[in-house]
C-alpha cells in the first residue's frame, strides 16, 4: 500500500512541471527509507511500542537502525526503572535517537551506578537525565567522573556538587576550565570573597557558564553601578545581568513605569534588591495590581520594599495581604510595615499577627488558613 502511494507521488511530481525539485527528492527519500527492512521494522516499533506518529518515527529512523527489539526494549526498560514516563521516553528518543541502540549493561548502567555512589537519588537522576540526555552519550571515565570530581572539589562536598547538577543538569560534562573557573577568578580578582562566590555558584551554577570576556563586562558594569564586591548583593546583581537580557530588562522597566515608578526609583529598587528584575512582566503587573488596587498601597512604598517581588503572589503576598486587611477592619492593628508583613518567615508571621491577638480573636488562625486556600484556589495568579 505504502509503495503504491510512493509511486503515485513520484508520477505526479515527474509529470507536473510546476512541482519543485525538493518535493521529488523528498518522495525519493521516503521511498528509499521505507524500502530498507531495518527502517521498516524500526518505524513499526516506534509507532506500536511508543506511540510515535509516522512523521516522528521517520525523523528518528534517519539516525538509528535496528532489526530486532532487543536493544530498544532494554533501553526503554532502563529508563522506566528510573521513573521516566512514556512521554518523557519519547522526548529522550527524539533528542538522542542513537540511545535506542545502546548497550545498557556496558555503557549506561555504570553511569547510573556512579551517580548513585555519589549520593544522587533515583528521582533526581530521572530529572537530570531527562533535561540533559547527553550525559548518557558522554564517556564516564574521560568526561563525567572528572567533571563531577572538579565540581565536588570546587564546592568542597559531593552533596553540593549534586545540588549544583540538579539545579543545572547541563553543567555535566561542562569544561570547568573553559568557563566556570575563569569566571570565578574574575569575581575573585574584583574583590568578591571566595565563600560568597561558592554560595552563589551553588545556587546559580548556570549563571557561571558564560564566555569569560562577556562575564568580565557584566562584572565591570555592576561594579560601576556602585555595588560593593564584598557583599552577596554584588554577586546577585551580576547573576541578574547574566540571566536577563537588556531588551527583557527594558520591557520590565516599562511595566514598573506604568505603575508610577521613575527610572531612578527603578534603579534604586534594583540596588536594594537586584532580583527585582528577575520577576516576569506578568508577575510584576499582578503583584502591583493586588498591592495598589486591592490593598491601596502607594506605588512608591512598594518601590522602597522591592524584596516583595521575590515572593510568591499566590502563596504569600495575597493570603497575608488579605489577612492584614481583616486585622485592620477588626481594629486589631492600625497599620503595618511591608517588610513585617511579607518578608518574615511563616513562624514569625503567625506569632506576630495571629498568636499575639489570640485572646481577642481566637478565630484568626482559621481565618488566615481560609485566605491561603483562597489564594491558592486560583483567583489570584501571576501568570
Amino acid at each position: 500500500m505504502l509503495n503504491r502511494v510512493v509511486h503515485r507521488l513520484s508520477y505526479i511530481v515527474t509529470n507536473n512541471s510546476s512541482s519543485k525539485l525538493f518535493l521529488f527528492l523528498r518522495v525519493r527519500c521516503i521511498s528509499e527509507t521505507c524500502s530498507d527492512p531495518s527502517q521498516t521494522f524500526a518505524m513499526s516499533y516506534l509507532k506500536n511500542k511508543l506511540g510515535f506518529s509516522p512523521e516522528s518515527a521517520l525523523a528518528v529512523c534517519k539516525y538509528v537502525h535496528f532489526k530486532t527489539p532487543d536493544k530498544p526494549d532494554s533501553f526503554i526498560a532502563f529508563l522506566e526503572k528510573l521513573g521516566i514516563s512514556k512521554t518523557q521516553v519519547r522526548q529522550i528518543i527524539k533528542s538522542r535517537p542513537a540511545l535506542l541502540c545502546s548497550d545498557v549493561e556496558k555503557t549506561l548502567l555504570p553511569k547510573i551506578e556512579f551517580f548513585r555512589s555519589r549520593g544522587v537519588s533515583s528521582p533526581e537522576l530521572s530529572k537530570i537525565l531527562f533535561y540533559n540526555t547527553r550525559i548518557l552519550c558522554r564517556s564516564l571515565e574521560k568526561q563525567i567522573i572528572p567533571c563531577f570530581n572538579n565540581l565536588s572539589n570546587l564546592l568542597r562536598s559531593d552533596s553540593k556538587a549534586v545540588t549544583a547538577i540538579r539545579r543545572n543538569p547541563y553543567i555535566i560534562p561542562c569544561k570547568l576550565d573553559a568557563y566556570i573557573l575563569p569566571n570565578i577568578k574574575i569575581l575573585r580578582d574584583n574583590g568578591a570573597p571566595e565563600p560568597n562566590i561558592i554560595t552563589m555558584f551553588n545556587y546559580h551554577p548556570r549563571a557561571f557558564v558564560m564566555h569569560p570576556d562577556r562575564f568580565k563586562e557584566i562584572v565591570k558594569e555592576v561594579k560601576e553601578m556602585g555595588f560593593n564586591p564584598l557583599l552577596l548583593k554584588f554577586l546577585l546583581a551580576v547573576i541578574v545581568f547574566r540571566k536577563v537580557s537588556k531588551p527583557a530588562m527594558e520591557r520590565k522597566f516599562d511595566v514598573y513605569k506604568k505603575w508610577g515608578w521613575s527610572e531612578q526609583e527603578i534603579w534604586e529598587a534594583f540596588r536594594k534588591y537586584p532580583c527585582v528584575m528577575e520577576a516576569s512582566k506578568e508577575k510584576i503587573s499582578a503583584i502591583m495590581d493586588f498591592l495598589v488596587n486591592k490593598m491601596g498601597i502607594q506605588p512608591l512604598l512598594i518601590a522602597n520594599q522591592p524584596s516583595i517581588f521575590g515572593w510568591s503572589l499566590e502563596k504569600r503576598i495575597v493570603p497575608r495581604g488579605l489577612f492584614a486587611q481583616d486585622l485592620l477592619s477588626k481594629g486589631l492593628i492600625k497599620s503595618f510595615r511591608l517588610s513585617a508583613l511579607f518578608d518574615t518567615s511563616e513562624e514569625v508571621f503567625i506569632q506576630r499577627f495571629i498568636n499575639q491577638y489570640e485572646d481577642k480573636a481566637p478565630e484568626l488562625l482559621k481565618l488566615y488558613k481560609e485566605k491561603v486556600e483562597l489564594a491558592i484556589g486560583g483567583k489570584y495568579s501571576s501568570g
